[in-house]
């Protein structure tokens, strides 16, 4: 049987994932796009345990929630279970999640042979398949990142990846957000403009909109580009409070970069009247996208 753009994307949308009620779990999209940046730079897909030991592992400990399994368990599950997709295979028949016969028998995993040779012959494919991944399970502030960590620089570079169609956005709720935080950045509280209009100044969503996070305004923060991509990096997020929290992994060594720091236990800028976001939100965005713990007070 030949694979068609069209099959190939719909054997992919249908990954079987652990994201009931908002839980995420990117891990089997990454392991895609890991081997979707190996078939680029290789001309095969084939990725051997001892590399998805190590970067995918890292890719989930940057890209996923904060998490207790180790980084190798953590890349054994898809290693192992999308094979149930139909989507992957091995070339030697292991136990589910088991890291050491993975190590002992050096296992490789890669697409099943018709969507390696479909993707192979259509580059265009590869394209749509990566950007289906990226915009299913991330914001677009941090899409060009995890393109490029797996591999698919290129893509990025060149602006080939066609445009999706998840569900539909609120087309006025990105200044109803700016306007509602008078114009600045709820964390910093910059605030530039050009002949009147806010500059380097976004909408973020704090339950992102890819995982049912509502076009609402207590669903919504102004925040700088910087503030917006370290929010949705999980770098720093919210308290019980609304106080800024800043993530006890991130570190800096210039003066620009510790000024991160001081954000920690601050209060958000808004003005009187503005939506707080509601406590629904921060707790999803505090499980699922927060890195680990808070700095200490």
């Amino acid at each position: 049987m030949t694979a068609t753009s069209a099959d190939v994307l719909r054997r992919f949308s249908s990954l079987r994932q652990h994201q009931r009620d908002g839980t995420r779990s990117p891990h089997k999209p990454l392991l895609v796009l890991l081997a979707l940046g190996r078939l680029q730079s290789t001309g095969s897909s084939a990725v051997p345990w001892s590399v998805a030991e190590t970067q995918l592992a890292e890719l989930i400990a940057e890209f996923g929630p904060a998490s207790r399994t180790s980084p190798a368990q953590s890349a054994a599950y898809p290693f192992t279970r999308l094979r149930t997709d139909a989507v992957w295979q091995l070339d030697r028949d292991v136990v589910m999640d088991s890291v050491g016969p993975l190590r002992r028998e050096g296992v490789t995993g890669a697409f099943v042979p018709d969507i390696e040779k479909h993707l192979l012959s259509t580059p265009a494919a590869v394209a749509g398949l990566a950007r289906l991944l990226v915009d299913s399970q991330f914001p677009a502030t941090i899409s060009d990142d995890v393109l490029t960590a797996a591999g698919l620089a290129e893509l990025v570079e060149t602006s080939i990846l066609p445009p999706s169609t998840p569900r539909r956005r609120d087309s006025t709720w990105r200044m109803s957000v700016v306007d509602a935080w008078d114009r600045q950045c709820a964390f910093c509280g910059y605030d530039g403009q050009v002949a009147g209009v806010p500059v380097g100044l976004e909408a973020a969503h704090v339950r992102w909109f890819a995982f049912d996070g509502p076009d609402d305004l207590d669903n919504g923060l102004a925040l700088c580009m910087l503030h917006h991509k370290l929010f949705d990096r999980g770098i720093l997020g919210l308290d019980d409070s609304h106080q800024v929290t800043v993530s006890g992994s991130f570190t800096a060594r210039t003066e620009a970069g510790r000024q991160v720091y001081g954000l920690h236990g601050r209060p958000l800028s808004a003005r009187p009247g503005t939506p707080l976001p509601a406590p629904v939100h921060v707790a999803w965005h505090t499980d699922q996208v927060f890195k680990g713990a808070a700095l200490a007070a």
